[in-house]
């Protein structure tokens, strides 16, 4: 089946008071920082938290009686089950959702929430596939796939229709890209209305699948794949975006763990926007000039916001230790009274704050005269933590940074 214009048109029909309308956003800061004009397109706003309601209700509501009489399965790392099962839920069939094993808690318990029954198998989402395919065949329900489907990849251009109705003279369009579902649906639509705009998407450097098989021109497995980005952590993109890519987009260019980290963590400080891995690609691709231009109008699009907790703790706590806003260090003392007192007088004149102090006396590896100290300090910058460091080492104290 052959994706056109009017397939997309007939899907945005079909989302009419089911979907959200996520205007876009112009950013300041992102525009300062690249140089260019940049509109995010905030799909971490919408229903289910990710764009994959579109495609996946899209699906659904095609299918025939007899079809739903069976019920939907799919696979998923969690934004498209939740499409599905929201999609399932408001059609009143039954859905079953194979998640891998290490996806986020979050998206799993969500997915549960919107009335699936969850099954989680595997490590990874082709993992997942193959066991949901397995189910398929045994239950005789539709396969709802995340992006290889017409039906899917015309629900997903209806983000297409909302950008360029909103910003006819857009440039560009950046998007992530895992299996290519959301690309090709922008890709079609896009080019159909402003063929003069460029569509570009962003992969994780650790899962670049759709731009290893263009590489290669043709379809091509990836060995491994291991991101935080999970949502577009696939091995084999789909036949059907696999095409329609090498058709349509422009570019695919990739970004690293920490540049992806770094996007999240900036999204949250100055956007004040909670956005996941797969969602943050595409500002990063900004950020670290990865598209190598300059006064264009830029629309990233933002793809989702389902993120884990965990994971967003340890994001912040990793990009407060890099900006050096905070630091642990180890010392030693005299135990005696007062030289815990005379070290923590000392911090604070360098006006730190302390978060948690650890003070151990029975540490073997020291001097039955010594105690160890670690101290979690809130700083400034970096310099005023090596300010301090210098500091204590005036003072006679031993320093170990630890983070």
């Amino acid at each position: 089946m052959e994706i056109t214009l009017e397939d997309v048109k007939k899907a945005s029909e079909r989302l009419k008071g089911v979907i959200h309308r996520t205007n876009l956003i112009y950013s300041y800061t992102f525009s300062k920082l690249t140089g260019n004009k940049v509109y995010m397109k905030p799909e971490n706003f919408q229903k289910t938290g990710s764009f994959k309601i579109r495609g996946a209700f899209n699906k659904i509501a095609c299918l025939s009686d007899e079809e739903k009489r069976h019920g939907v399965i799919a696979s998923s790392a969690g934004n498209h089950a939740q499409g599905v099962a929201f999609g399932a839920s408001q059609n009143g069939i039954k859905s079953t959702i194979v998640m891998p094993k290490r996806a986020p808690m979050a998206k799993v318990t969500a997915t549960k929430n919107y009335g699936a029954k969850v099954v989680l198998y595997g490590n990874n989402y082709d993992e997942a596939y193959e066991k949901a395919k397995e189910i398929q065949e045994e239950t005789k329900a539709t396969f709802v796939h995340p992006f290889n489907d017409p039906y899917v990849i015309a629900g997903q251009g209806t983000l297409a229709l909302e950008i360029i109705e909103e910003l006819p003279d857009a440039d560009i369009i950046v998007t992530p890209v895992g299996g290519g579902g959301l690309i090709s649906g922008i890709a079609l639509a896009a080019k159909a209305l402003n063929p003069s705009i460029k569509i570009v998407g962003v992969e994780a450097c650790q899962a670049a699948s759709m731009a290893n098989s263009l590489n290669k021109g043709k379809l091509a497995t990836l060995t491994e794949v291991n991101t935080i980005a999970d949502g577009i952590c696939v091995k084999t993109p789909g036949d059907l975006t696999f095409n329609i890519c090498r058709e349509y987009v422009d570019d695919v260019v990739a970004v690293s763990e920490e540049e992806i980290a770094n996007a999240i963590l900036m999204l949250m400080e100055r956007a004040k926007m909670v956005v996941e891995g797969a969602g943050a690609t595409s500002i990063a691709a900004l950020i670290y000039k990865k598209l190598g231009v300059q006064n264009k109008k830029i629309v990233p699009v933002l793809s989702g916001g389902n993120i884990d907790f965990n994971i967003i703790s340890r994001i912040i706590e990793r990009g407060l230790a890099k900006a050096g806003r905070k630091t642990i260090i180890k010392t030693y003392l005299e135990d005696r009274p007062g030289s815990l007192q005379k070290l923590l007088s000392l911090i604070a004149e360098l006006d730190s704050n302390i978060i948690s102090i650890n003070h151990n006396h029975y540490n073997p590896d020291i001097s039955i005269d010594k105690a160890e100290v670690e101290l979690e300090l809130e700083t400034k910058h970096r310099d005023h933590v090596n300010d301090i460091i210098k500091k204590l080492k005036e003072n006679n104290y031993k320093v170990i940074r630890l983070l």
